[in-house]
């Protein structure tokens, strides 16, 4: 069990650096740095996004939580929703954007885009 993981090996609370560096380390570990251009990581996301998809292509619409779902079903979907997230933060890295700082000033232009008694 490594640091930031809790008793079942479970990373806890992890942040957008943490990934960032983790991301870092195996890519240079690899040598993998000169195919990480920013079209490359995003035609990689877009791929990935593909797989994610096909996971409710023909389910319909699925309750919150998955109830109805495997296990085994939960947990490909983890495995695909962490492939978009590791290629969008590896994205943002190599172009320079604090996805963090950017999410949340998003969010604040989305406030004001649509406060709340306008729905």
């Amino acid at each position: 069990m490594g640091g930031g993981e809790d008793v079942e090996g479970k990373a806890k609370d992890i942040s957008l650096k943490d990934l960032s560096e983790k991301l870092e380390e195996f890519s240079k570990a690899r040598e993998w740095g000169k195919y990480h251009t920013p079209r490359n990581l995003l035609l990689a996301m877009v791929g990935e996004v593909g797989e994610l998809s096909e996971i409710f292509q023909w389910r319909g619409e699925v309750e919150k939580g998955l109830p109805k779902w495997e296990e085994s079903e939960k947990e490909h979907l983890g495995e695909e929703l962490s492939d978009v997230l590791l290629y969008l933060i590896q994205l943002a890295d190599v172009c320079g954007i604090d996805l963090g700082d950017a999410a949340t000033k998003k969010i604040v232009k989305n406030g004001i885009k649509y406060p709340p008694k306008a729905f």
